[in-house]
């Protein structure tokens, strides 16, 4: 079998995210194994395959202006125009001629020679005419959603939540590629440790900007090293590390994480724990399960009980008041970590939202009598969108006048992040931190 380049394998993973509504990552880490491309090669096919997807709407204004009847390209040929165009404009170090040299030859083989000289042909007047301006569009809110590859609806629904100069830092913050980051399980080692052992592996990092634990990569890679395989670091963005501090459980307390996979937060909540008390984590998938229990034993964390249940009938298996803290971490839109998984911003529509709001308030109504009096319930999503955030626990709290909004949630908080702390909730834009979306809202049960 003749081996694929990574532009090849790019097409091929860009057009099954195109056709079959495939998950990026998911499917980037699959075709990398299935090809065994080199470092170099993986490199160049994760930064197109990200790249062009981030700038997908973007690079389809580019083209129209060249492309006659652009709605009768077969889908293969449109996604070879954007990732070549991709390259083009956005990656220095590839010259336009070997670009466009490797798009005509790829066309050739999948096409024919009409096709082949078609992609040449635009790609060529691209180079030489350049690409359209986004001052052609008059309304500020297509301009802007245009520009930075995100649907209109979504643009104009944050212009509406947060004003036009947060989304608009909003979306462009989007388009930059996220730092990998890690948290260090203070459990067994710190952080000032980590460094050493990574910088030992020819791995660079150094603090983290928010949270205490966390350490930010420079150079190098954390998934392969011998630090993470022994169980010293989980890979987890810093915003999320915030979870578990707002929960802050003590030492033999029981803890309920009640949509825990794939165990990032759980595994956190165990460490602050030092292996003491027991925490609970609930996932609806079997598979899902598997990958917390894998984390756990990675970890060395024998404090975790991981089960296969539905959080909305958490109630009908656990006792009420049987849990000093809970931590509701919810389905979302994912609105928050659009720089991670680019494809969430085309797979969702405005439809989806209310949907997932009645699925959040349902898994907090279920949660809530399982909480001991006094107890602390822990809401988080990693989407911006209010109505999955403040309005879910706005209704929650009209509902079940038991709970208030703890205000001492400020006081668990990094000093960097209390700024964006108010009335026993927090909501981190990516642009604050470079960090991902995220929401946090803490309830006291009263007693």
């Amino acid at each position: 079998m003749r081996t694929k380049n990574a532009r090849e394998v790019a097409l091929e993973t860009l057009l099954a995210i195109e056709e079959k509504e495939a998950y990026s990552n998911l499917l980037l880490n699959q075709m990398i194994r299935t090809h065994r491309l080199s470092e170099k090669d993986t490199g160049l096919l994760t930064e197109i395959v990200y790249g062009t997807l981030q700038r997908r709407d973007t690079l389809d204004y580019y083209l129209r202006p060249f492309v006659k009847k652009a709605h009768k390209l077969q889908t293969w040929v449109k996604v070879l125009l954007r990732l070549s165009l991709y390259q083009m404009l956005y990656l220095d170090r590839i010259p336009d001629r070997a670009v466009i040299f490797e798009a005509v030859e790829m066309a050739k083989k999948r096409g024919h020679r009409g096709i082949a000289s078609m992609v040449n042909g635009v790609l060529r007047a691209i180079q030489r005419e350049g690409v359209p301006s986004f001052d052609a569009i008059n309304d500020e809110i297509e301009r802007l959603a245009v520009e930075t590859s995100h649907p209109h609806w979504l643009v104009k629904r944050w212009v509406a939540q947060y004003g036009m100069e947060e989304t608009k830092k909003m979306c462009f913050a989007n388009l930059i590629a996220p730092k990998q980051t890690a948290r260090v399980n203070t459990a067994r080692t710190t952080v000032d440790e980590v460094i050493e052992k990574l910088s030992e592996e020819g791995v660079e990092v150094m603090h983290g900007d928010i949270a205490d634990e966390a350490i930010k990569v420079k150079k190098g890679s954390l998934a392969h090293t011998k630090t993470f395989q022994d169980g010293y670091i989980t890979i987890q963005d810093e915003s999320s590390m915030l979870v578990a501090r707002a929960l802050q459980p003590c030492e033999h307390e029981r803890v309920l994480d009640s949509c825990a996979a794939p165990g990032g937060k759980s595994t956190h909540i165990a460490e602050l724990m030092n292996g003491t008390g027991q925490v609970v984590s609930l996932d609806i998938h079997e598979h899902k399960v598997k990958l917390i229990e894998e984390q756990a034993k990675r970890l060395q964390l024998s404090n975790i009980t991981a089960k296969v249940l539905d959080s909305r009938q958490a109630s009908a298996y656990f006792a009420d008041e049987s849990f000093d803290k809970i931590l509701v971490d919810a389905p979302c839109s994912g609105f928050g970590v659009i720089r991670r998984k680019p494809d969430i911003k085309y797979a969702k529509t405005e439809a989806d939202l209310p949907a997932l709001a009645a699925l959040q308030l349902n898994i907090l109504i279920e949660a809530a009598p399982l909480l001991k009096a006094g107890g602390t319930l822990v809401y988080s999503t990693c989407t911006v969108d209010r109505d999955e955030n403040e309005a879910v626990v706005a209704e929650f709290l009209r509902q079940h006048p038991e709970f208030e909004l703890d205000d001492t949630l400020k006081e668990r908080m990094p000093q960097a992040v209390h700024p964006y702390v108010k009335d026993g909730q927090l909501c981190l834009l990516p642009h604050y931190f470079d960090s991902d979306g995220f929401f946090i809202a803490s309830l006291r049960k009263k007693v």
